[in-house]
């Protein structure tokens, strides 16, 4: 199915509330689509933290369309699972149109308490800085990545973000300014990490023929979308020293996209990955196969997964510049992409864009890949 209009709101911190951030979103989707909000047949709407009826919350500040409308949770995938659940919709022929919003006006400080055993959120394992840690560390005793590996993933992504107007955080920082900036949970610093903020992003889909008979742009595509959840031979956070002998939920939902839109991972010309501390997005290079394991660090180290690289990683500045808006982050990705796609990116844009992928990854846990092509 086709991508005919995404629209965003700005990340970062705001004065007004959850409703009007989505409200702009959703604006800037029809209009950049150039259809009416009676046109779509039903609206997914993905957040965390804001109470009961929040999709109608924002959705009706524009108009009561009368159509299905939906909240979807799965955490930091929320708005991945929102997006394929649209897709599943138009596939199936029981829609022609979904809006896909996502929306977040998250509290400040870091995540506690989600997807975790009682004991394990009692003994603070629950608080994600620490099990980002655990993973940061098995990933250091596993492979040859180092301290400064990881603090050279938040050099390259905030490099990024210098030319994202839609990014909290638009400054470069030094290697030297990332490993001296407040510890955390060791081997993490403050700047290794993504702040939990406010934001919110749209995408309508449609069906293929539809946006042709309405002589609508529907060069963008989705073209594979992997979505799974946890499986019993899976690692996960927190879970050190057992990963080597087990699989990945990432890996998973990769290789579903990709075998779905018929691409290899060498056909990628850049990646929005789920890069919510700096050896997560190492992390993602194996399981989305940019590189096999224990080739983490050589990748980053080449230049590869930079601006100009042959696949770069996170031009948008990822979420380590952006920060997190958990509802709205993996819609958020796709917005970069569709970007990239049409050529529109300005001083980030990756020459001769043809096929995106997106990575989210969720407590809980959902993994949701999906593949973008123009």
């Amino acid at each position: 199915m086709s991508i005919v209009g995404v629209g965003i709101h700005p990340f970062g911190r705001f004065d007004h509330g959850y409703r009007q951030i989505g409200e702009v979103a959703m604006r800037e989707c029809f209009v950049d689509a150039g259809v009416e909000p009676e046109d779509v047949d039903m609206v997914l709407v993905a957040n965390v933290g804001a109470e009961m009826a929040k999709g109608h919350n924002v959705v009706n500040r524009m108009r009561y369309i009368g159509k299905p409308i939906v909240n979807v949770e799965a955490a930091c995938a929320s708005g991945g699972s929102a997006l394929s659940l649209g897709a599943s919709m138009i596939e199936s022929g029981a829609a022609r149109t979904v809006l896909c919003l996502g929306v977040e006006k998250a509290p400040r400080g870091f995540i506690a308490g989600s997807g975790f055993e009682s004991w394990q959120i009692e003994s603070g394992l629950g608080v994600n800085p620490l099990y980002f840690a655990f993973q940061a560390q098995d990933l250091m005793r596993d492979t040859d990545v180092t301290v400064e590996d990881l603090a050279d993933v938040a050099v390259k992504n905030h490099k990024h973000s210098v030319h994202n107007p839609n990014a909290m955080y638009r400054k470069e920082f030094t290697r030297e300014q990332v490993l001296d900036s407040r510890p955390v949970c060791d081997p993490l610093t403050l700047l290794m990490l993504c702040a939990p903020n406010e934001g919110a992003a749209a995408v309508l889909l449609m069906d293929r023929n539809e946006a042709a008979r309405r002589g609508l742009d529907n060069s963008v595509r989705i073209t594979g979308i992997g979505l799974v959840s946890r499986a019993a031979d899976d690692w996960f956070v927190p879970a050190p020293s057992l990963q080597s002998d087990m699989s990945s939920m990432s890996a998973r939902a990769a290789d579903l996209a990709l075998s779905q839109a018929g691409v290899q991972i060498e056909d990628i010309d850049l990646v929005e990955c789920q890069d919510t501390d700096a050896a997560s997005e190492l992390i993602a290079y194996r399981d989305l196969g940019l590189c096999k394991k224990g080739e983490e660090a050589q990748l980053l180290r080449s230049g590869a997964t930079a601006l100009g690289g042959t696949v770069p990683v996170n031009v948008s500045g990822g979420l380590l510049s952006k920060g997190e808006p958990l509802g709205a982050s993996g819609l958020g990705q796709i917005h970069e992409l569709v970007t990239q796609l049409r050529g529109t990116a300005g001083a980030r844009q990756v020459d001769d864009a043809t096929v995106g992928l997106s990575h989210v990854m969720g407590a809980g846990h959902n993994s949701c890949v999906v593949v973008v092509q123009r």
